[in-house]
């Protein structure tokens, strides 16, 4: 328990904010004009300037990135709260702060993690339970500033998960990757995917959803699925888990479009590749873990990008989930080192 203390921490944090985020997304995407321009724009801003942010964050460690997250969420619930203005100017401080809070939790976890995937997917978990909870709350008539409230908790959860950090990292103790393999080809590989997790995870067959229920399930597993991807390959070898979650995903996705049990067995084994990624990644960029997490940030923007402009018919969907599923358990196989 000690062990992940910051990834506990970090979990609840990622928790409120994407609460925060999709709470918001969910309120303004009412009017129908901007029911995917917003979405688009957030997805965009929300990810890919955390690349950036991170190498910051890395290059200048004193700089308390999640302080600037809580008052960048703050002022955006202000504008957000008591204006009907603006609206674009809120979402740009709503996602910038959201990218220092995510960068905040990479830094953290991954330096105090002695090269365990545990911490970081345990605190990568928390935004699967946020999502869903701030989805159904905009349902609600709540007035957008009592989330000021949970906004402000978040500070006490930084403050100690901080004192849990030395000015010692210890991500030189993340060594997965096979020494005889080009660092760029490494980082292109997890990049790849990265990618392809993130196009899968909106194209995932779930024709069963449709209750708040079921909703909630499957956040939950998806969550789930996130924290053990790490648990186990702390336990049982990073290979092993990145190349049987690829292809044990396979045949539950395919097959569970009106089987929710089958569906969730393969959403959770598809979730598992989030933390080892990462892993992949901080063991080619061990000074520079901000930018490693920024990184899968950006593979997921690639990944969701044309969602938004290119719908598939499920015959497409399920080729590519059975394609690039065994490519990427191939590649995962050939970049990893072989568990002891």
């Amino acid at each position: 328990m000690r062990k992940n203390i910051t990834g506990y921490l970090y979990f609840y944090i990622h928790f409120i904010v994407e609460i925060v985020c999709f709470f918001y997304l969910s309120r303004v995407t009412n009017n129908s004009f901007i029911v995917w321009v917003i979405p688009f724009i957030y997805d965009a801003l929300a990810f890919v300037p955390q690349s950036i942010i991170g190498y910051i964050s890395d290059k200048y460690p004193k700089i308390n990135i999640g302080i600037i997250g809580v008052i960048l969420l703050f002022i955006s619930y202000i504008i957000f709260g008591l204006t009907s203005i603006n609206i674009y100017l809120s979402l740009v401080l709503l996602c910038l702060g959201n990218c220092c809070l995510h960068i905040a939790g990479a830094e953290n976890t991954l330096r105090t993690s002695d090269g365990r995937l545990s911490p970081p997917a345990i605190f990568v978990a928390g935004g699967s339970f946020g999502v869903v909870t701030g989805r159904l709350l905009a349902r609600s008539t709540i007035n957008p500033l009592w989330l000021l409230i949970p906004i402000i908790s978040i500070i006490p959860f930084i403050v100690l998960a901080d004192t849990y950090r030395t000015n010692k990292s210890n991500t030189d103790k993340f060594n997965y990757v096979k020494d005889n393999i080009n660092p760029y080809i490494v980082v292109l590989i997890a990049f790849f995917v990265v990618i392809i997790r993130g196009y899968m995870g909106y194209g995932i067959p779930t024709s069963w959803n449709k209750t708040t229920i079921q909703l909630i399930i499957f956040f939950f597993t998806m969550g789930l699925g996130k924290a053990l991807g790490g648990i186990l390959s702390d336990k049982f070898g990073i290979r092993r888990v990145a190349i049987l979650s690829c292809l044990l995903a396979i045949p539950f996705l395919c097959c569970g479009d009106n089987l929710m049990i089958v569906s969730l067995i393969g959403v959770m084994f598809f979730s598992m590749t989030m933390s080892i990624t990462l892993g992949i990644l901080v063991s080619v960029l061990k000074k520079t873990p901000g930018l490693a997490f920024g990184i899968t940030t950006i593979g997921l923007y690639l990944g969701t990008a044309p969602i938004f402009f290119i719908k598939l018919n499920m015959t497409i969907n399920i080729i590519i989930i059975i394609v690039f599923s065994i490519i990427c358990s191939c590649l995962l196989g050939y970049v990893l080192k072989g568990d002891k």
